[in-house]
């Protein structure tokens, strides 16, 4: 699946048919650009332009919500957001007095975020409100009497450190801009900005942030432009030798531990120029560092912990709703570079589970952190920016002091929505991520094609698409095809089409014919029941330094075995019934050890209902699973959140787990009893912190956890 050399960004906007009566119109863009510089080493996919994608069903229901509370009227909020990169001063924490600081990067964030939807939902109200602060941006690096960088309003300011960093958030967003509009002042001044830029923008370590998160936007817009001084630029800042060294490290399995958003913003650099470069090197330690976090840091709803730093795998673990985007982007980018089919599966892991759960059902309130283990609020109080509430809290700002996350989580409904299709280099399209949509896109020899995704996937097993194409046209049709899932069925016109043993190459099947208009192509994704068993192990205690309310014994070695139930994509939880997202019910059972054994999942029935009416992610779930559990006398705590080993418990029970997004309290951790415990547990690499060999800047992979051999059972 090669690209094409040049892709017509305008025609492709053109293509664009509006799905509502407000709907803004793409009007004519006569000056619109090729794509005019494709990479030596082609990529995978070539996304669409933002807004060629536009949700349905229950998608459009989450996006509205976002559209009417947080991503709408954030700026109403706090004076970051109100005065962010408008060059007046903001009286606000780690703000300088002339505007930058800390306000760049969360405003950046919001914008960014809000930029996207509104061109993706094609709202008018939306575009116009965020246009009216990015166009004087834009306005701004055209004077010739100030610098090339995006913070016009600094006569001869030259980015560095911290600002850089922001100034890269900016560069995104100014991309997604001309990606959806294709209005040729917003790429001069990217390309004005970009020619001129700092070959110097720090290095790839985790500490602090750096100004390499530049580099998406200046290949984006190189890519747009074909202007080589940005190449050069880039390529001089991959391969200065501290970035060089880092890489290097990578590739051999020593990743230093760090900052997770900076780690996820950071990890898919050295890949973002592979293509450009031809360095496999390069696309190995962007592949090496995933592995790392998948191997020692990685939670159940598909993100690695991090509060602030990377902290192991516990059912008291958090994440930052910040490394949620930052992750779908970085796995984004590697899904358009090599085209597996399993890139699709981790952004769907990390967008259906972990991306709602730090949002208020109706997008008005956010929380800072989320942990796959809440019970409520202060049981388990650690480490936090946010004083008082340890960030768990939700509240309409997600911490009243630190802003990152409540402008970052703008974020992560655009970075899905925008990824679900991409355009193939042999002029076809692929459904790359799931769910109710529709695309509007040029397939074949540039004819523009509808596709309408009518499903409810994830919340029933599946897709079906109805093609219709201006007139027939041959070109290729390329489905993901789940890497969990056993046995997909796919059938063109109520003929099924026979797959290969091993499904299909790098997770995709290929259908290539004439379609015609009404074709329908249906893939069905039998979802099944399976219990990841694992090891709680210690937080890492090379960052003993920067944890300084976690009690000590949880820098010791430690296997608290846990069980969580997956189905399909989805992650489940024991649902805690709460009053609010803060509050919960009264009187809520969840003291119980999961009785469940992997031998056991086939026979566990998935319970269906009807989808409701408007989706607020429910607890009265769609979809839902019965499992055997025991209750047995628990109190977790931050230093003993899990058992020590496998629990009798008392007689067993049935509970009703639903799906993790669902529920605001929750188990989805398990103790487990002994039935639930036998047989070998899955291998645990990296799941107790072994000790560290050598440098205290690396994690050396050590000591294994114990088995199930040295785990007595607790009476």
């Amino acid at each position: 699946m090669k690209p094409s050399a040049c892709v017509s960004l305008c025609s492709l906007l053109l293509a664009i048919i509006p799905a509502a009566a407000h709907a803004s119109k793409p009007g004519p863009l006569p000056d619109c650009p090729l794509i005019v510089a494709a990479p030596p080493v082609a990529m995978a996919f070539t996304p669409l332009p933002l807004g060629a994608v536009e949700p349905s069903g229950w998608l459009r229901d989450w996006a509205v919500a976002a559209r009417q509370g947080i991503t709408g009227h954030l700026d109403e909020r706090n004076p970051v957001f109100h005065d962010g990169w408008k060059g007046v001063p903001i009286r606000w924490t780690n703000a300088n007095a002339d505007g930058t600081g800390w306000p760049l990067e969360q405003s950046a964030y919001w914008l960014d975020g809000a930029v996207r939807l509104g061109l993706i939902l094609h709202d008018e109200t939306l575009i116009r409100k965020i246009r009216a602060r990015l166009d004087p941006v834009v306005a701004g690096v055209h004077r010739a009497d100030f610098g090339t960088t995006f913070v016009y309003w600094k006569k001869g300011w030259k980015p560095q450190g911290f600002d850089s960093w922001a100034h890269s958030q900016m560069g995104r967003t100014l991309v997604a801009l001309y990606s959806g509009t294709g209005d040729k002042r917003v790429l001069d001044a990217l390309v004005k900005v970009y020619a001129d830029y700092p070959e110097d923008m720090d290095g790839l370590g985790f500490d602090g942030v750096s100004g390499l998160c530049n580099l998406d936007a200046m290949m984006e817009t190189y890519t747009y432009s074909g202007d080589r001084r940005i190449l050069a630029r880039a390529t001089a800042a991959i391969n200065r030798p501290d970035v060089r060294q880092t890489i290097q490290a990578w590739t051999a399995g020593k990743v230093r531990f760090g900052h997770m958003v900076i780690t996820y913003e950071n990890i898919r650099l050295p890949a973002v120029m592979y293509p450009w470069t031809g360095e496999a090197a390069q696309l190995q330690a962007t592949r090496g560092a995933f592995r790392w976090l998948d191997e020692n840091h990685m939670l159940p709803y598909g993100l690695a912990s991090g509060e602030e730093y990377a902290a192991g795998v516990g059912a008291a673990r958090k994440t930052e709703t910040c490394n949620i985007p930052a992750m779908l982007l970085s796995s984004a980018w590697m899904y358009r570079i090599e085209g597996d089919g399993a890139w699709g599966d981790r952004m769907e892991k990390a967008f259906l589970n972990a991306g709602p759960a730090p949002l208020a059902r109706d997008f008005q309130t956010a929380a800072y952190y989320q942990t796959p283990n809440r019970i409520r609020l202060g049981e388990m109080p650690m480490e936090s920016p946010c004083p008082g509430d340890h960030g768990i809290a939700f509240g309409p700002l997600a911490c009243d002091k630190v802003l990152c996350c409540i402008g970052a989580s703008n974020r992560i409904l655009p970075y899905y929505l925008a990824n679900m299709w991409m355009a193939t280099g042999d002029d076809g399209l692929a459904a790359t991520l799931y769910g109710p949509c529709t695309v509007h896109a040029l397939a074949g020899p540039r004819v523009p094609v509808k596709v309408v995704c009518a499903t409810d996937y994830p919340f029933n097993e599946s897709v079906r698409m109805t093609v219709e194409p201006d007139k027939n046209v041959e070109f290729p049709l390329y489905l993901r095809l789940p890497g969990w899932c056993a046995a997909p069925v796919v059938a063109v016109n109520g003929q099924p089409i026979k797959l290969e043993t091993a499904p299909a190459k790098r997770g995709f099947v290929r259908i290539n014919r004439t379609w015609r208009h009404g074709d329908t192509v249906t893939l069905n994704t039998p979802m099944r029941v399976s219990i990841v068993r694992g090891l709680e192990g210690a937080y890492p205690r090379v960052l003993r330094g920067y944890f300084h309310q976690i009690p000590s014994s949880l820098f010791s070695k430690r296997a608290l075995p846990y069980a969580s139930v997956n189905c399909g994509p989805l992650l489940f939880a024991l649902p805690i019934p709460d009053k609010d997202p803060n509050t919960p019910a009264d009187g809520a059972k969840w003291q119980y050890a999961l009785d469940l054994n992997p031998s056991d999942a086939a026979g566990i029935r998935v319970e269906r209902t009807a989808m409701p009416a408007h989706w607020d992610w429910p607890l009265a779930s769609p979809v839902s699973l019965k499992v055997p559990v025991r209750s047995f006398a628990w109190k977790p705590t931050i230093a003993q959140a899990l058992p020590d080993a496998p629990v009798a418990g008392d007689a067993s029970e049935t509970v009703r787990l639903v799906p993790y997004g669902c529920t605001k309290f929750h188990i989805s951790m398990f103790p487990v009893t002994p039935h639930a415990w036998e047989g070998t547990p899955l291998p645990g690499k990296g799941l107790e912190e072994p000790e560290l060999l050598g440098s205290a800047d690396y994690y050396e992979p050590g000591d294994t956890p114990a088995n199930i051999d040295s785990v007595q059972v607790t009476k």
